[in-house]
């Protein structure tokens, strides 16, 4: 069995139509691939956000509890090199700009790598520090920009259906990473009328905290970036139906198992937040916070616009469905080894997802957890990219169950949502049910102990203050 595993950053799972959940979203493509595969209900982000979720996928384990925003440890084994290792030609297409800058080596183990770096000046101009004397390729890619197959989504699938051409044939394991629908948003001005029919193409950048805090923030404005977010999730959709549909054309359906999923959503008002964390108020604050290096991160929530991620599943000879039970992004790389054929050693902490591709009663996870890695107030963190920055406060994670998500805050104020009544989480019931959350509370202790978070950060994390 071949696979071709695709990411799309920040790929909200309510903005796929065939989720049902919002249904002027447009992704035709994706949609048709959901009605062929399983789609997953209840599948959550682990590690968070970008990189810490790519170490995930590398590497079937709970990173949080021992790695942050950093380089892969040589010690520990990729997915990619298990398959070189055994025959397979490992491919990656990526655009995401984090996975070779400054060693961070998440190349390893692919024979084939491509890395498109239109993408780079997408977090370099955000940075405002000394990474803009890198940034100047990127700006000269992106004021080349003349067609829609210019764009960094499209450039990245165009490398992809290249490399299938010439090594569709062979036992292969393509995985193909776009950072759209990721900030900047930037799709062709249509894609984006298709959601705001007038449109005035003037971009918008997140604000990465209560947006109703940063002077210079509207309404009107947090609307017109989730419309452009909108219209980079129809590109995308676009051109990844470029891809599937080669490898329908090559006849390849019968013996390649696709895998489409994200790495977390973002917030567009949802909570008061418009973006996906939340820096700290300045005294100097504006719409331009984000580009000093030195705003530390503040109480950041991990609601479920960020955490429930998209998962859709095509394997050939299962039929297609929908799979309620909890899963993590940590089981993809394990499922990965399943399809293939290939033992899953012994220290990957995912489980398979290949037996819910057979029968959706399977049961699924008791709880997942996802979080920031794990860190203490004061400690400096690279959370978003390369800067590193101050944490105010620890950092939330979320801790959920079937009915329940508790976000857990080490210095109190957690907080506790019933998914079945409150999928919205807008009631915090915490004080009603301590009871509940205590239950819960317990998980994340087991988990720490589980995965051997060192003792300086769980000591803080063993008690549930209300």
């Amino acid at each position: 069995m071949n696979v071709i595993w695709i990411v799309s950053d920040t790929f909200r799972q309510d903005h796929i139509g065939a989720y049902g959940k919002k249904p002027d979203i447009r992704t035709p493509n994706l949609d048709a691939l959901a009605a062929k595969s399983v789609r997953f209900n209840r599948h959550y982000a682990a590690g968070f956000p970008t990189m810490p979720a790519r170490a995930d996928f590398a590497t079937g384990r709970w990173i949080m509890s021992f790695m942050g925003w950093e380089p892969l440890p040589d010690n520990v084994e990729t997915l990619a090199e298990r398959l070189s290792d055994n025959g397979i030609h490992t491919a990656a297409m990526v655009d995401t700009p984090f996975y070779v800058r400054r060693g961070m080596n998440y190349d390893r183990g692919f024979q084939s790598f491509s890395m498109y770096t239109g993408q780079q000046t997408s977090f370099q101009r955000d940075v405002g520090h000394e990474a803009i004397k890198d940034q100047a390729e990127a700006r000269d890619v992106r004021a080349d920009w003349r067609y829609e197959s210019d764009t960094n989504v499209a450039q990245t699938v165009i490398r992809s259906m290249r490399w299938l051409e010439r090594h569709h044939e062979e036992d292969f394991f393509l995985h193909v990473d776009v950072w759209d629908p990721h900030e900047p948003w930037d799709a062709p001005e249509y894609y984006t009328k298709m959601y705001m029919p007038d449109y005035d193409g003037v971009e918008v950048r997140a604000a990465y905290g209560y947006w109703r805090d940063v002077p210079g923030y509207t309404e009107e404005k947090v609307r017109k970036a989730h419309a452009a977010y909108c219209g980079e999730v129809t590109l995308v959709d676009t051109w990844l139906g470029y891809l599937l549909g080669m490898v329908e054309r090559m006849g390849r359906m019968d013996d390649t198992a696709i895998i489409f999923t994200s790495d977390h959503g973002f917030y567009y008002g949802e909570h008061g937040l418009f973006g996906k964390m939340n820096l700290a108020k300045l005294a100097d604050a504006t719409e331009k916070r984000f580009i000093q290096p030195s705003a530390p991160w503040d109480r950041s929530p991990l609601y479920e616009e960020v955490t429930l991620i998209p998962l859709l599943m095509y394997v050939p000879g299962a039929e297609a469905g929908v799979y309620g039970g909890l899963t993590s992004a940590v089981d993809l790389m394990p499922t990965v080894l399943d399809l293939m054929g290939q033992e899953i050693p012994p220290w990957v902490e995912g489980k398979s997802l290949v037996p819910a591709t057979q029968s959706q009663s399977t049961p699924g996870r008791e709880f997942t957890v996802t979080t920031v890695p794990f860190g203490n107030p004061g400690d400096k963190v690279r959370s978003v990219d390369h800067v590193r920055r101050n944490l105010l406060v620890s950092p939330v994670t979320t801790i959920t169950t079937d009915e329940w998500v508790l976000l857990y805050a080490p210095e109190g104020n957690s907080e506790l949502y019933n998914l079945a009544s409150d999928p919205q989480q807008q009631r915090n019931v915490i004080g009603d049910r301590p009871d509940v959350a205590k239950e819960i509370h317990k998980y994340l202790v087991k988990f720490m102990g589980d995965t051997k978070l060192p003792d300086h950060l769980t000591r803080p994390r063993t008690e549930l203050r209300l």
